[in-house]
């Protein structure tokens, strides 16, 4: 069987190859020729002047450096379209020579196999299951699981269960697939993070039409991967899990659902996998004579499909990441945009944050060998590579004003400073606006290629930052006393970012309540497994939201695979169920805390964040590098269980 990686075969002419070759990155490209010819001159002949990023896909190479390259690049290719596109095999040891040239450094450590891991050079999914055929049929057929939720990790799961061969069901409240990709329908919409990491490992997308694509094409992806796999037909859409409660006499647990009709229905599950996700209860604010406002009004992820905003005078609360879409996209359609923001936000420049992907470059992914897999790298290893010393507090550097936690970061303040007041210039009271008062990367960093900052220097678009004081049915009253009409309100005020699992009731042995034991400081080991909550597994759960290196993909990949690792370790044991000690869940809890405690999201200075609980602290996020996740969850060991 051909490799997926090698890339389609082709027959395009000298001329429309070469006219591909001026969109390519040409250190992909270069590595691509690797795998075309066998010789690793290609990349030894010159290393790279920096490491890549978004804005460089080029890593630094000269425009004569590039030219010469794709000039010598061409017969190659076209001798390697006529000889039937079969790529040469190369070394392990020659591969890594090959990251490393990639990444400007020699690669050590566990960083190398979780990278092996994600290129899948031999073409084959490497967290596929394949011991379900191990199994007994009775001991798979007794065992079904309910996945909560299909958007990303619920879809995966669903994939690995079905490799597995268990019986399971996803349940999921929306009409369809995609979670966050089938709610935010909001004009720009869009990732956040590169689309080509921005997918499963064994599905990446030749077909990206955007480097940062929208929430359209997230939901066809996630549509695409559910028919391939064939789950839609294991899916019950429109239908919301209402209880879970586990019955200790039979080991099982009893999952209560509520179909969009109305009919209630119970299911039998000896295992429940939760991927409700962290970002789908809005978050609506409390102010007073909300309910008066006579307009539409709604929150973000809750966009009427219907809704025609031209000429209107639109009110949007909340600047955060759906606002910080939200306006720009609809500043030059709207009659007044009048902005409300309740802190300013560090933005990250960004050139190809609204970029279409190349003709060339897509032609490319599509047909040059393992092309993809290197272009996925560029997007994925330099962020990957910083791990969190970015965002630690250096206990030396004195950040007495609250603005910088290290030399990096306060190097990182002015480089950031000095991209809004670029785009803001001669408008003081704008720049005054947003220039945040706490360290950079401290709350979520936005992504913006401008697009953001000349909104705001429209003449009809305003940018309060005074507190709101009460709604009115024409528009919204500051605490200033101040007016402002408004025909459509829009809250943008994110998510219930801390409240996992909410809304359902969950109750484990001798009537635990989940709610109870999470209160306002959620914590699982590992973020997915939890004490008096046997074979119950959470995806992206508490400690495991990214705000650094990588996309969530990451995560859920590792995370399902450890699920099934504990379900695979349950099934051939003989036992029941499996829950996580008390004594290893706490110990985990522990070293989260202090890990976290030292990093930038939990600087005293941030008072508004949803990453932080009610006292100011940080139970949402991960502390650890993305290599070093992998590494605490590459292996279940059931010494940190109780099996019975």
């Amino acid at each position: 069987m051909r490799n997926p990686h090698a890339g389609v075969p082709f027959g395009d002419d000298a001329a429309a190859i070469a006219a591909a070759l001026e969109d390519v990155s040409v250190p992909a490209l270069l590595l691509s020729l690797v795998h075309m010819t066998g010789d690793p001159s290609w990349i030894r002949e010159r290393p790279l002047p920096q490491l890549g990023s978004s804005a460089d896909f080029q890593c630094g190479l000269s425009e004569a450096d590039q030219a010469d390259i794709r000039r010598r690049a061409l017969p190659v290719i076209a001798g390697y379209r006529d000889a039937g596109c079969d790529p040469q095999p190369l070394s392990r040891d020659l591969l890594l020579e090959m990251m490393s040239w990639f990444a400007t450094t020699a690669l050590e450590g566990r960083i190398v196999p979780m990278l092996f891991e994600d290129m899948q050079f031999d073409g084959a999914d490497s967290r596929a299951i394949t011991w379900g055929g191990k199994l007994p049929a009775d001991v798979r057929e007794a065992s079904p699981v309910v996945v909560i939720g299909c958007g990303e990790s619920g879809i995966l799961a669903g994939i690995r269960l079905a490799q597995a061969g268990l019986p399971f069901t996803i349940i999921e409240k929306n009409d369809g697939p995609g979670g966050t990709w089938w709610e935010n329908r909001y004009p720009g919409a869009r990732v956040d993070v590169g689309s080509h990491q921005y997918c499963y490992s064994f599905e990446p997308g030749d077909h990206w039409s955007e480097y940062y694509c929208r929430q359209p094409e997230l939901r066809d992806y996630f549509a695409m991967v559910l028919d391939k796999y064939g789950l839609r037909s294991r899916c019950r859409f429109g239908t919301t899990v209402t209880a879970v409660t586990w019955d200790e006499a039979g080991g099982r647990w009893r999952v209560e659902v509520l179909g969009s009709d109305g009919a209630a229905d119970v299911l039998d599950a000896r295992f429940v996998i939760s991927a409700v996700g962290s970002l789908n209860l809005p978050k609506l604010p409390d102010i007073p004579g909300m309910d008066s406002f006579t307009g539409p009004s709604f929150h973000s992820s809750r966009w009427p499909d219907d809704l025609d905003v031209a000429g209107t005078r639109f009110a949007l609360l909340g600047a955060g990441a759906s606002g910080f879409q939200i306006a720009p996209t609809i500043a030059e359609e709207v009659g007044q945009l009048t902005i409300y923001q309740r802190t300013a936000q560090w933005m990250f420049p960004n050139p190809v944050y609204r970029m279409t992907v190349p003709a060339g470059d897509r032609w490319a992914l599509r047909h040059l060998p393992f092309y993809a897999r290197w272009f996925r790298f560029l997007m994925t290893y330099p962020g990957i590579s910083v791990g969190t010393a970015p965002y630690r507090r250096d206990p030396d550097y004195p950040d007495a004003d609250g603005l910088a936690i290290n030399q990096g970061n306060a190097a990182r303040r002015k480089q950031l400073e000095g991209w809004i007041t670029s785009h803001l210039d001669g408008r003081a009271d704008l720049i005054e606006k947003s220039i945040p008062d706490y360290p950079a990367s401290g709350k979520r960093i936005l992504q913006d290629d401008g697009f953001w900052l000349r909104a705001l220097g429209q003449p009809n678009v305003e940018l309060v930052r005074t507190g709101i004081d009460r709604i009115v049915p024409d528009g919204i009253v500051t605490v200033d006393g101040t007016l402002r009409e408004a025909d459509v309100i829009c809250y943008a005020t994110g998510f219930q970012h801390n409240e996992f699992l909410a809304p359902i009731d969950v109750v484990g042995r001798e009537g635990a309540s989940l709610r109870e034991q999470l209160g306002d400081e959620p914590t699982a080991y590992l973020g997915i497994t939890l004490p008096n909550f046997p074979n119950l597994f959470c995806v992206y759960g508490p400690g495991t939201n990214l705000a650094h290196s990588a996309s969530l993909f990451f995560h859920s990949e590792f995370q399902v695979s450890y699920a099934l690792e504990a379900i695979r370790a349950v099934l051939t044991s003989g036992g029941r169920s499996l829950a996580v000690r008390p004594e290893v869940h706490d110990a985990y809890a522990e070293w989260h805390q202090a890990e976290i405690s030292q990093l930038v999201w939990a600087h005293p200075s941030i008072t508004h964040s949803h990453y932080k609980n009610p006292n100011g602290n940080v139970y949402t996020l991960s502390p650890w590098p993305i290599d070093q996740y992998w590494e605490l969850t590459r292996v279940f060991d059931p010494d940190d269980y109780l099996l019975d």
